[in-house]
């Protein structure tokens, strides 16, 4: 699903977060973001993420983490953390690093990524991942011009004018989770206004499409759903001073109902 590898993988490394956590932004003020999202399924709620990020108009380092929770817990106790930083130029994400870890009952796998120019540099999986038939292959090309999932969830916005607007949803981002690669395609939809602890106001409503592109299984009928699927959509919530969105909510239909991720606390401050 496609929110679930850029969002969950995006809150979804402990020894990966606490190494790249101790990163610090260069340059301009940062603006800090915390947020603490709420994860539900049909209506049931079924894990929690947090977000912390330093922000400005030219860099991002993000620490964010998942979990599963209640009577979900029953059935999987998945949790992970990730982390990435990197620049922002010409309006667009470059990042430098993303690592994240994520485990169950079954096992523990970590994912360490670097990049420059948008380029991937370096990929360390451990365990890797088992090779499929039906996987389509992933060459060199792929994995040039892209964003990780950590980059992927900060959207640059206009430089002058309103960060909520049309504008605000007109990105195509090209990922790559160190495995896949997949393209996310927002579109504008409208706007509406929004409450939680720490903010209260207007939030960009896109719709979203997802495409794949490389590294997927393309047997899986679950790939082939989310691809057709156009019933996600995500609403984007300003950080003003440093010139970028942030998701505040995320919603799409999957093969077991509708998926919500969606923040109560969402408060940006000075660092």
């Amino acid at each position: 699903m496609i929110w679930r590898q850029v969002i969950l993988r995006a809150l979804g490394g402990a020894a990966a977060a606490a190494a790249l956590s101790s990163l610090t932004v260069v340059g301009a003020r940062a603006e800090t973001l915390h947020a603490t999202y709420s994860i539900s399924l049909v209506g049931l709620t079924v894990g929690s993420a947090d977000i912390d990020a330093k922000l400005t108009p030219s860099s991002y380092t993000i620490d964010a983490q998942a979990k599963i929770s209640g009577l979900a817990y029953l059935f999987s106790h998945a949790r992970g953390a990730s982390s990435g930083h990197g620049a922002i130029v010409d309006n667009r994400i470059a990042p430098a690093a993303f690592a994240t870890i994520a485990s169950n009952s079954a096992m523990t796998r970590t994912i360490r990524m670097s990049l420059s120019g948008n380029a991937v540099t370096g990929v360390d999986i451990s365990p890797p991942f088992d090779e499929k038939p039906d996987r389509v292959p992933l060459t060199e090309r792929d994995k040039q011009g892209v964003v990780d999932p950590i980059g992927a969830v900060i959207i640059p916005g206009p430089a002058k004018g309103p960060l909520i607007g049309p504008t605000s949803c007109d990105h195509k981002i090209p990922v790559f989770d160190g495995w896949t690669r997949f393209d996310v395609d927002l579109t504008y939809v409208g706007q509406r206004d929004v409450s939680a602890k720490g903010y209260e106001g207007p939030v960009a409503v896109c719709a979203v499409r997802y495409t794949p592109i490389a590294g997927h299984r393309r047997d899986r009928p679950g790939t082939k759903f989310m691809a057709d699927n156009k019933e996600i959509e995500v609403w984007l919530a300003p950080v003003p001073s440093a010139r970028v969105l942030v998701p505040f909510r995320v919603s799409a239909l999957t093969t077991m109902g509708v998926t919500v991720i969606e923040a109560s606390e969402f408060h940006v401050g000075d660092q």
